[in-house]
């Protein structure tokens, strides 16, 4: 089935998901999931901790919050699945609820929110797609403003894939996608925003399984409100414009490699010396040789959001790379580490362009213990640096975290 249709912006905040590091503790500590059992509803229950000795991501030089810098927080979560198959339609449903305490700051403490639901759908042997929606409320990352306040985020999403093949070696595709961002915190409201994009397609589908196609995307961000910023008010919506290859090219039994490149253009609303253009995509190899172990890595250049009160977006060009290891039949092991550099662009005309970036380094090692198919625990160590921009306010740190969380689904 086809994958959920996802767009390039915010693409930083999955990462920082995927290797604990946003301080948001519903996604830090969900370094893994327990297995589901058989198709219809399964309760599934957890417990948390974890440590991090930079909490709301200080500058080395800056003053600590009441002259601490580190925290513990504990989690507990609960929910209901719903996994089911009707001849060729599949649908998938999650309701989750997070209670998250802090020992220190007790201020951020708050209840997250997880609401899922799918429907991979097919229709006779030419039709299929994704329909679906999600709701999530979590703590947004401090990475990129100072406060000891709580900034709650909500993020609603629904959106749709669906696929025509029309001819066996042809597919035509489109999707479209609606995301709305909402924030807690007065000072981070410039941030609310919405982010429509659509899509179509066409893929070419070789018998060796490998696809090839072109996708053209058109994606339109409108920000709920105007910031005044050196006395101008300015207006943060955009639409951007792509021309991507599709790639997915299996070039052995054990390495897969995907493309999603090309020609991105990027106009603002108001200030059009903030327009940008150029190449943008990404591309991601898999490697599985027989044995224990997997391998990963990517590189892209992208645009992506910033929660900033300064800049609204970023140009990221980074890589990654990954590994897992199967020590055992019930133990696994995983490293990744990134590096991305972040070039910022300015709301306000300025003289400082050699200010207007930094870069970011993130590293996380985890071993997940599962006992039985539906329980698993998972301890994980994570660093993250920021070289820091002085002219954004942004300063130079460091953070290391660890966690250890169960998860069981029955």
């Amino acid at each position: 089935m086809l994958k959920p249709f996802q767009t390039t912006l915010g693409a930083h905040a999955p990462r920082a998901c995927r290797i604990a590091l946003m301080i948001g503790a519903v996604c830090s500590m969900q370094v893994s999931q327990a297995a589901p059992g058989d198709e219809g509803f399964d309760v599934m229950a957890g417990l948390g901790y974890f440590h991090d000795d930079n909490l709301f991501r200080l500058a080395d030089d800056q003053p600590a919050f009441d002259g601490k810098r580190s925290d513990s927080a504990r989690q507990a979560h609960a929910g209901l699945v719903f996994n089911k198959t009707y001849s060729r339609q599949k649908i998938y449903a999650q309701a989750k609820l997070t209670k998250v305490e802090f020992d220190h700051f007790d201020q951020l403490d708050y209840d997250g929110k997880d609401l899922q639901a799918r429907w991979n759908w097919q229709l006779g042997n030419r039709f299929e797609g994704v329909l679906g929606a999600n709701y999530e409320q979590t703590l947004a990352p401090y990475t990129d403003f100072r406060s000891n306040e709580r900034n709650l985020r909500e993020h609603r999403r629904q959106y749709f894939d669906g696929a025509w093949r029309f001819h066996p070696s042809w597919r035509a595709r489109t999707a479209a996608s609606h995301d709305k961002y909402e924030y807690e915190l007065l000072a981070q409201r410039f941030n609310n925003r919405t982010e429509d994009a659509y899509e179509a397609g066409v893929d070419y589908l070789p018998r060796s399984g490998s696809t090839v196609g072109l996708v053209a995307r058109k994606v339109k961000g409108k920000y709920d409100n105007r910031r005044i910023l050196g006395g101008l008010s300015l207006d943060e919506s955009f639409e951007q414009d792509e021309l991507k290859a599709r790639v997915n090219w299996i070039a052995s039994g054990s390495t897969t490699v995907q493309v999603l490149a090309g020609h991105a253009k990027r106009k603002y609303k108001s200030r059009s010396e903030r327009d940008a253009s150029g190449f943008n995509g990404r591309i991601t190899a898999t490697h599985q040789p027989r044995g224990k172990m997997r391998y990963t890595a990517a590189a892209w250049r992208e645009f992506s959001a910033v929660e900033s009160n300064i800049v609204s977006y970023s140009l990221n060009r980074g890589a990654s790379v990954g590994a897992t290891w199967d020590a055992t039949a019930k133990i696994r092991v995983d490293a990744n580490a990134s590096y991305e550099k972040r070039a910022y662009n300015a709301r306000v005309s300025q003289g400082a362009a050699q200010d207007l970036d930094d870069s970011l380094k993130q590293a996380a090692l985890s071993a997940t213990w599962s006992p039985r198919r539906t329980v698993a625990v998972t301890a994980q160590v994570a660093r993250q640096e920021r070289s820091g921009s002085p002219f954004l306010g942004l300063g130079r740190f460091k953070s290391n975290t660890v966690s250890l969380v169960a998860n069981a689904q029955f």
